[in-house]
């Protein structure tokens, strides 16, 4: 009995879990057109109405596409940030609702800009804080009512087609999100030393590629390499 529970043990093996972030843990409160409209609605913009949220939401998916043509992946081939990026698309969709010397108002677009890079503008789906929960009891005392896997570690990280936004909208919610994406590196064993929701998180936009390209999935399993190796390091301390 000895020898076979030590073989069990000896077997259990490592799980990483990587999940999507938009539409996956979480998504619009409203449609994006609804929220645009009020915004602008506010800030003396005529967009009132659902006529006008049709209106908006055509526009800016055109907005969306140009810009994505002009300058990929949000902004950063060329340099210019997501923030500037953002920028453009939300000017360009309320060119129709302004007259042609006018400008679309600063206020407006910072306040879009940012509304939508916290839980602001966001809800999570009803599942996800019960299932990071079970994750945090599994952790500790493994294996649980609900989960009865035979892993010795689970890594959960994120691989999304996206700006450099998602963390902090992660965070905002209440998940603890590590500091860990691609092309930056742990800066204190604090950042490490205890188990995250969410150990890393890998965007297009660090990336310099999108899904379904492998390469960003090539990004994600040194992310996986890594955060194990620091793990075995501070276990090792």
């Amino acid at each position: 009995m000895q020898s076979n529970r030590a073989l069990s043990s000896s077997n259990k093996k490592n799980l990483l879990i990587c999940l999507d972030a938009f539409d996956t843990l979480f998504t619009p409160k409203e449609p994006i057109s609804v929220t645009y409209a009020q915004s602008a609605f506010r800030h003396g913009l005529p967009t009132s109405g659902e006529e006008n949220a049709n209106k908006i939401m055509k526009s800016f998916k055109s907005a969306f596409k140009g810009e994505a043509q002009r300058n990929p992946n949000y902004g950063r081939s060329s340099g210019m940030g997501a923030e500037r990026w953002w920028s453009n698309v939300i000017n360009h969709t309320f060119q129709p609702f302004i007259e042609p010397k006018e400008k679309v108002p600063r206020a407006l677009i910072t306040e879009l800009y940012h509304k939508f890079a916290t839980k602001e503008a966001y809800c999570l789906y009803p599942d996800v804080k019960d299932f990071f929960s079970e994750l945090r009891k599994y952790r500790k005392s493994r294996p649980t009512k609900l989960i009865q896997w035979p892993y010795e570690k689970i890594i959960v990280g994120i691989i999304t087609n996206s700006d450099n936004r998602v963390p902090g909208i992660l965070q905002s919610f209440g998940l603890e999100v590590a500091p860990r994406h691609v092309g930056t590196t742990t800066k204190t064993d604090a950042d490490c030393d205890t188990e995250k929701d969410i150990e890393f998180v890998v965007m297009s936009y660090d990336v310099g590629h999108e899904k379904p390209d492998c390469r960003i999935f090539d990004a994600a399993t040194q992310e996986r390499a890594e955060t194990w190796r620091l793990r075995e390091a501070l276990r090792g301390r």
